[in-house]
């Protein structure tokens, strides 16, 4: 009997240790036909009661050495999935910005797109909110052609 607690609280540390926090994924990944418009879907994982997650998203780009700031509007579909279209110019770089909480939990997000779309392998998640100087890190990167 005392294994067993000892193994249940084990799993709820693991759990807890988690924490909240975004996973991003293609469109199709949604498998809703809301979502083929879509640039890239994400599912916050990590809080208890995923219909009271406050979500938001910010397109932040470098054109021609100017930086822009552009507020998107986040698509809610079945099963926790939310939508973020490609609502930004095609011109210079840029990255989307996911911001969210859930009870005194926060999670942030920095996904870079290329000419192909989003890179999922260069996006950073963070249990805290995004700094301004890693926004600016990670276009940087994208300007001089990188995946950082």
């Amino acid at each position: 009997m005392f294994r067993l607690c000892l193994a249940g609280c084990a799993v709820a540390a693991l759990l807890l240790a988690e924490g909240f926090t975004f996973a991003i994924g293609s469109p199709v990944a949604a498998h809703n036909y809301v979502s083929k418009s879509a640039a890239f879907v994400f599912r916050t994982e990590g809080c208890d009661e995923a219909i009271k997650a406050q979500v938001s998203a910010t397109a932040e780009g470098l054109v021609k050495g100017a930086r822009r700031s552009l507020p998107l509007a986040v698509q809610a579909m079945p099963k926790g999935v939310y939508g973020v279209n490609q609502t930004w110019p095609s011109e210079g770089d840029w990255v989307v910005t996911l911001k969210g909480s859930c009870a005194d939990a926060n999670a942030s997000a920095i996904v870079p797109f290329g000419p192909k779309g989003f890179i999922r392998e260069s996006a950073k998640f963070f249990s805290r909110p995004v700094k301004d100087a890693e926004i600016e890190a990670s276009l940087k990167a994208l300007a001089e052609g990188g995946k950082k």
